[in-house]
């Protein structure tokens, strides 16, 4: 069943961001902008933990858990040292992700070609 829940998830989102994309003038950028402060506010209320028991995996998947992540490291970086550690704590936790994600699109980069 969580396999289901998951699939769920991520469908829906990716519908709405194609609904999104299909009715606005708004660009793959903005859709994601708007997905990663739905992933904050979602996280700030408490709803987005109800969401990962209940899609598992499904709920890491989508861009709205950065939002998540983010939220959830500033808020303890906040807890343990106050206003810096908002930013100490949020650089710390996701440094990993960020620099995975540029190693990964570079090393993509070296075997694609660009379109003519």
């Amino acid at each position: 069943m969580i396999y289901l829940n998951a699939f769920l998830f991520c469908g829906f989102v990716c519908l709405i961001g194609q609904l999104i994309l299909d009715n606005t003038k708004l660009t793959p950028g903005h859709v994601t902008s708007i997905f990663v402060v739905a992933g904050v506010i979602m996280a700030f209320f408490g709803l987005y933990e109800p969401i990962r028991e209940w899609a598992g995996a499904g709920a890491s998947l989508p861009i709205t858990s950065f939002g998540d992540l983010l939220f959830k490291a500033s808020y303890e970086g906040y807890a343990k040292m106050g206003v810096l550690g908002l930013f100490a704590n949020l650089l710390k936790t996701t440094s990993a992700g960020i620099t995975a994600t540029i190693v990964f699109s570079f090393v993509l980069a070296l075997f694609s070609r660009p379109r003519e």
